[in-house]
Parts: C-alpha cells; sequence; structure tokens
C-alpha cells in the first residue's frame, strides 16, 4: 500500500517507500534539455524543495529510482558535480552573523561531499573555488541548485535595515555564479518572493525567471487529473466538486492547481475539509504593510496589477498586493494585453481554504474580536440561512458596537465608507459566500453583492450622509443585473455614522424572485 509522503521532501525517500508521486520529469526534462540558469517563484508547502531534490537526482545520475517515470528512458543520466544550497532551515533573524554562519555550514557539507578543500577562503570565495575545482576533479561541468534563497531577507522583512544587509550578503554570494559561467552546466533557483533581478541577482543578466511562463504552470503543485489518476484510490467516495471549491484554484496560466500539502493532509485526515496550509504559516508581516498603506480591503482581494509592479518588489518597496500574490494568498485571475504588448493581471483568492482563512485573520486586524468573531459569524450564518436579512444588519451593529477604541484611533480609514464596507465584507467572506466589492453594472457600480445558492444582497452604504442609500439601488436598477438569476433579490442600504461608529439606520426590501 502506497504512502503519503507529508513533509517528504527527498525525492530518494519517495521512491524507495512506495509513497504517492506525481511524475513532474517531463518538465525537469524540457528545463534540463534548455539548459541555462532559471528562477522560480511558488508559495509555501509548494513542492519547490522536491522538485529541486528530483533534479538533483537526475543529475546526479541516479537512473534506476526514476524507472517507470517520463525521464526514464529520454535522459542519459551522465553524472554532474551538484552543488545544494538550501536556507530553508534555521532563523536568520538575529544578526548578520546567523546567514554567514549558515553559509560557511553549508559550503563546509558541499566540501566534503565534492572532495574540495576552501582552508580559510571566506564564503564567496569558497564557493567559486568549489564550483572550479569540481569542474575540474570530475570533468563535467557543474550544477547549482538553491531552494529558499530568499529567506534570510524574509526572515528579516519586518525590520528594512538588516533585511538590506541580508540582501547585500546574499547578492555577493549569487554573483560568483556569474563569474563563474564557463564552468556551470545548470542553475536553478528557487524561492516563495520574487525579488527585484536588479537588486538582488544583478549579476545573473541570463537568468529566465518562469514563475509565469505557460510552458512550466504545473512545475509544482497537483492538477485535477493528478487525484483522480495518481491519488485514484484516495478520492473514491469524496466530493471533487467540494474538494476543487476547497484547495484548488491556483493559477499560473496552465491548468488549475491545488497545494500538494493541502490535499496530503486532506486525505490523510479522512477527507476532513480544514485550513490546513494556511496554519503552517505565520501572515503577521501583513499587519505590518496594512498599517502602512490603510488599505481598502475589498480592493486587495480583487485587484488589478502590472507586470511592473510584479517584477519591482524589493526591501526598500513592498507592494501589499505583490506580497500576497507571492505568498499564495492571491492568485492569477486573468492577464490582459495593453496596447503596447505589455500585461496588467487581475489578482484573486484561489479557493474557500484561503478566503475563509485570510478574511478570519482580517477580521482580527480591523475589529479585535478574536473572541467574539465565531459567534458573530453563526449568528449572521443562521440570518441569511433564515432570510432574516434585518437581523442580518443587526449583527453588524452589534459587530460595530463591540470594536475596541483603540481600532480608531488614529486610523485615518476609520473615517471613510471604506473601513466599515471593508469590516462587512470580510465577515461575509469569512463565511465563504461569493462577495462581489464594486460590481459593476450599467448603470453603475454596487458597493457590496453577495451571491448565495438562493438569494442576492445588493449592499449600497454611505457615511455621514443625508441620502438613503436603498435609493440610489432602485434609482439606477442595480438588481437588474441579477433578474434572470432566479432567486430572491434584496436590497440593503446602510447608513453610518463616523462619530458613533456605527449603523445609524437602514432599509431592506425584497425586489422580486
Amino acid at each position: 500500500m502506497k504512502k503519503l509522503p507529508i513533509g517528504i521532501q527527498t525525492f530518494s525517500k519517495i521512491i524507495d517507500e512506495n509513497c504517492y508521486y506525481v511524475d513532474k520529469t517531463l518538465t525537469a526534462f524540457k528545463l534540463i534539455q534548455g539548459g541555462g540558469y532559471y528562477f522560480l517563484s511558488r508559495p509555501r508547502r509548494f513542492g519547490k524543495s522536491l522538485f529541486l531534490d528530483t533534479l538533483a537526482e537526475i543529475f546526479l545520475g541516479s537512473k534506476e529510482l526514476f524507472k517507470g517515470l517520463y525521464i526514464y528512458d529520454k535522459y542519459d543520466f551522465k553524472p554532474h558535480p551538484v552543488i545544494r544550497i538550501s536556507f530553508g532551515s534555521g532563523d536568520y533573524s538575529s544578526n548578520e552573523e546567523q546567514i554567514y554562519r549558515k553559509l560557511k555550514w553549508i559550503l563546509k557539507n558541499k566540501q566534503e561531499d565534492l572532495k574540495v578543500d576552501c582552508g580559510d577562503l571566506s564564503n564567496d570565495e569558497c564557493f567559486a573555488l568549489l564550483i572550479k575545482e569540481s569542474y575540474e576533479k570530475y570533468n563535467q561541468k557543474v550544477v547549482i541548485l538553491i531552494d529558499e534563497y530568499d529567506k534570510p531577507i524574509l526572515d528579516n522583512i519586518t525590520t528594512p535595515e538588516m533585511a538590506k544587509k541580508a540582501r547585500d550578503i546574499l547578492k555577493n554570494f549569487y554573483s560568483v555564479i556569474k563569474d563563474s559561467d564557463k564552468y556551470i552546466r545548470f542553475v536553478f533557483i528557487a524561492g516563495v518572493s520574487k525579488f527585484s533581478k536588479l537588486n538582488l541577482f544583478s549579476g545573473l543578466n541570463n537568468i529566465e525567471d518562469i514563475t509565469i511562463n505557460e510552458e512550466y504552470a504545473e512545475i509544482c503543485g497537483y492538477t485535477h487529473d493528478d487525484l483522480l489518476t495518481v491519488f485514484a484510490d484516495k478520492v473514491k467516495g469524496i466530493d471533487l466538486e467540494m474538494v476543487k471549491r476547497w484547495y484548488n484554484g491556483y493559477n499560473y496560466f496552465g491548468r488549475p492547481l491545488y497545494n500538494p500539502f493541502d490535499i496530503l493532509l486532506f486525505f490523510s485526515n479522512n477527507g476532513t475539509f480544514r485550513n490546513h496550509w494556511w496554519q503552517t504559516g505565520s501572515p503577521s508581516f501583513l499587519i505590518e504593510l496594512l498599517k502602512k498603506g490603510n488599505y481598502y480591503v475589498p480592493e486587495l482581494e480583487y485587484s488589478e496589477v502590472t507586470e511592473e509592479v510584479l517584477n519591482a518588489f524589493d526591501v526598500d518597496y513592498i507592494d501589499l498586493r505583490a506580497f500576497l500574490w507571492q505568498t499564495g494568498y492571491l492568485t492569477f485571475d486573468k492577464r490582459i494585453a495593453d496596447n503596447l504588448g505589455g500585461y496588467a493581471y487581475g489578482l484573486k483568492v484561489p479557493n474557500i481554504e484561503v478566503r475563509i482563512s485570510l478574511n478570519q485573520f482580517l477580521i482580527d486586524y480591523l475589529t479585535n474580536q478574536r473572541q467574539h468573531k465565531a459567534r458573530y459569524r453563526l449568528d449572521m450564518f443562521d440570518c441569511l440561512n433564515n432570510n432574516d436579512i434585518e437581523g442580518f444588519v443587526e449583527m453588524f451593529k452589534t459587530i460595530f458596537a463591540a470594536i475596541p477604541y483603540t481600532n480608531y484611533a488614529n486610523n485615518i480609514i476609520s473615517n471613510y465608507e471604506g473601513y466599515y464596507s471593508s469590516v462587512v465584507f470580510v465577515y461575509l467572506m469569512a463565511l465563504g459566500y461569493d462577495v462581489i466589492p464594486e460590481d459593476i453594472t450599467n448603470k453603475g457600480r454596487i458597493d457590496l453583492a453577495l451571491k448565495a445558492e438562493d438569494k442576492i444582497l445588493i449592499i449600497e452604504f454611505k457615511v455621514d450622509s443625508k441620502e438613503e442609500p436603498i435609493k440610489q439601488i432602485k434609482d439606477r436598477k442595480y438588481f437588474e443585473k441579477y433578474s434572470n438569476d432566479n432567486k430572491k433579490i434584496y436590497l440593503i442600504g446602510i447608513n453610518f455614522d463616523s462619530k458613533q461608529r456605527n449603523i445609524v439606520d437602514y432599509s431592506v426590501e425584497e425586489v422580486g424572485v
């Protein structure tokens, strides 16, 4: 019986212990045939380390491990010296000495593996010597594989000065690769973030970023077909449409993908739907970025960014939308060509797991209601299920009344419509509903539209206004957009008072079936 390779990042162990394995060797073969230098960004727990280890075994000539896989009879498996570097373990947030020590330890192990002695050379000098002498000693060009290349920077991302020091240390270290080009057969660098080439890989002008290259879209992650074939015995009796909604949806312009960690834990927990991937990370840095930017939350979860924004990410400039995309909280929704030959990208939350978890996290940020949010959510859910729309709005009066005063102090956003609608938005998203902010109609934009199985809510907000928001909905006939959906449509107009910090009046009307 096959085993689930939970937490296993070693290719040989997966094969030797008869674990489930989704064959990625076709992609590996394409990369190897192309030669050159490659860079890949993917979220945590997405299979990057396993793919790098697979490449290592191919270049080490471990042919028998690949019996039955695509590459087995396609590649000559000629052994090459392999320098594998990983920053995955360890905490680099103390000081720069932590990074130097880690590099020294990595290089010491590589010296033992390759039987090369660096003596008292610096880390950069030792790396250069390892490449040159390995080439000369084994009469084959060298393969360099770098995993979690960015972790020393990300561990310090909330302390910019230390992050810059980490970046500069790594920049000098990675620059060795360029100067050693004549000894190198293949380079693959992977991590979570997509830092600007200019500031981190300025010397590697020939590195190809395959992060959103359609040909390599499925380099990591599982497709739905993988579940139906590789995991065929595990999906029997499981509601696969629900599995899709909960865990599928990561998009790199190939087929939609599952995070492998989610699927393996889902199977391990007898098909229990839980927030497996989310619980393995700490998105605390999001709070720092949110505080700095006073973002309108709904615009984050349905945003558009240019290619320049995605490529300009660096310690000195961190766009929250790019960060959310790189870390897996958002994924691509669409690619939009402009008139100049460039692209913009629509972003979205990939699936229910991330939608619920991210918005529960944002509830904490916006309202500081960690203790009571579960009860509020259940009460709202009951109101909506029972078509008690007035009770639903009254729940928000309770929620706003319970927000601590400290959440408003020095918070500019709380003076505007965006804060109040953001709170409503994150609570509804945390319930798992399809919620559309700034929903476009032919007569204007609906502030929020909620789509449930049997009903649609059209919500308009006003702050410190004498205007009746429901009148705007009716005058502009926003509801006509959904008139053919054969669902009950409720119009909800809500007025907030910034001094009272709460809803002061509201109206609810049902317009049809």
